[in-house]
This record gives C-alpha cells, sequence and structure tokens, in this order.
C-alpha cells in the first residue's frame, strides 16, 4: 500500500554536508519525494514534534538539538513508506543500527542520528502537519511508478 512518511534530515546532517548521500538512499529504494524544503524549526514547531516525550529528562536536549540549525524536512511516498524508510535509517543508537543503513554507517551517536522518520501511519499524519501544509505535497506519477506495485 502506497503511504507516505515525514523525513527530517537533522542539523547534523546538514552540518556535515550529508544531505545528497541521505537523500540518494531513499531515493534507490524507490521512494520518491512528494515535498521537501529546508527550514530553521522553530521551538513551538520541535515541542509539538516531540509531544510525546514531553515528560521524559531528555525532552528539552531533543528540542535544543533539532532547533539549533537548519534540517530538511521531506514528505517520501512509496509502498510501506514507513517501514521502508526506518528500516533504511537504521535503529535509533547507531552502535545498534545494522551497517548498510543511514545510522550505521554515518551516524555519530544516538543524539547526533542524522535522520528522524515517522513510527507509524498516525504518527506520520501529525508529524506532516506539523512541517507541510497540504498544498506544499505533491501527488505525482513516475514513469516507473507501475513497476512499483505489491
Amino acid at each position: 500500500m502506497e503511504e507516505q512518511t515525514l523525513i527530517l534530515l537533522k542539523p547534523d546532517a546538514i552540518d556535515r554536508r550529508l544531505s545528497g548521500s541521505i537523500i540518494q538512499r531513499y531515493e534507490q529504494k524507490g521512494l520518491k519525494i512528494a515535498a521537501m524544503k529546508m527550514i530553521i524549526v522553530t521551538q513551538k514547531m520541535a515541542e509539538k514534534h516531540y509531544a510525546e516525550h514531553k515528560d521524559k529528562p531528555f525532552f528539552k536536549d531533543l528540542v535544543n538539538f533539532i532547533t539549533s540549525g537548519p534540517i530538511v524536512a521531506m514528505v517520501l511516498q512509496g509502498l510501506q513508506a514507513i517501514s521502508v524508510a526506518r528500516e533504511i535509517n537504521g535503529a535509533t543508537d547507531p552502535k545498534e543500527a545494522a551497517p548498510g543503513s543511514i545510522r550505521g554507517d554515518m551516524a555519530i551517536s544516538k543524539q547526533s542520528n542524522l535522520v528522524h522518520a515517522s513510527d507509524s501511519s498516525n504518527s506520520a499524519k501529525r508529524e506532516i502537519a506539523i512541517f507541510f501544509k497540504k498544498g506544499e505535497i505533491l501527488n505525482y506519477k513516475l514513469s516507473h511508478d507501475k513497476w512499483f506495485k505489491e
């Protein structure tokens, strides 16, 4: 089933100039970019994005990190986009991430782990709405879409 997921290339990905390499991995797997922009995340956006962690001791660190520099926010679309993107990302802790995954190959620490991906359909809908307006998300067909059907 085609679905959408939110991907964030965090400030460390931008700072280390890894955006192109990271985006390439998603595209090579067959996910298409439905929306993409570079932004500075506001405090309000960050708190809304990480709302589920509000009562955890690391909440402030999450907010401070995501607001520390520019990010690239993307909506990716494709068959099982949520699980595919999370597989490409690898485990949150780079020490546990599989070789070949973004975090396994490039991340430095659990906090500086380069990317975020929605963990469920409900999360994807909620998170996409934080970073994108409806008119910013494109719905288009690629010539090879016919080969990506289950």
